[in-house]
């Protein structure tokens, strides 16, 4: 059974608590030149989708991986820039990667997750168990 919010400001508890925060979230920050994408977690009646922000990359540039209800998403990309000007060799070279990791709650279907890339956001599709699904108002007739 899922808790009654009643304050909106418990949003992101709430969700902390369903997903767990992300492993590595506090040590990175703007001051170390190196950023994590935005990620939006949607809670469905059926399901949860996860959004991605991934400009510039392609969906082979990701992994995706579920192992004991810990879903990991990472990327790692590498760019190789040559100029050869006469007796001069310039070589440049660019990494970028990323690791997020959610904690899965116990009421999703791991074996029926879904992955699609599309201008620039990766979208996860994280299908509820049956029974962790919402159901519609049932009427009992009264005899």
């Amino acid at each position: 059974m899922l808790p009654i919010i009643r304050n909106t400001n418990l949003w992101p508890r709430f969700v902390d608590e369903f997903f767990g925060r992300d492993l590595l979230s506090d040590s990175f920050d703007n001051r170390t030149g190196i950023s994590m994408p935005a990620v939006n977690i949607i809670e469905g009646k059926e399901d949860f989708t996860i959004e991605v922000a991934t400009p510039g990359l392609k969906k082979d540039d990701f992994k995706i991986c579920v192992e004991n209800n810990i879903m990991t998403i990472s990327s790692e990309k590498e760019e190789k820039q040559e100029e050869k000007v006469e007796h001069f060799v310039r070589r440049e070279f660019t990494y970028a990667s990323f690791c997020r990791t959610f904690s899965l709650p116990n009421t999703v279907e791991v074996d029926k997750i879904k992955a699609s890339h599309n201008d620039g956001v990766l979208s996860i599709n994280i299908p509820k168990k049956e029974e962790a699904r919402v159901k519609p108002p049932k009427q009992i007739s009264i005899r």
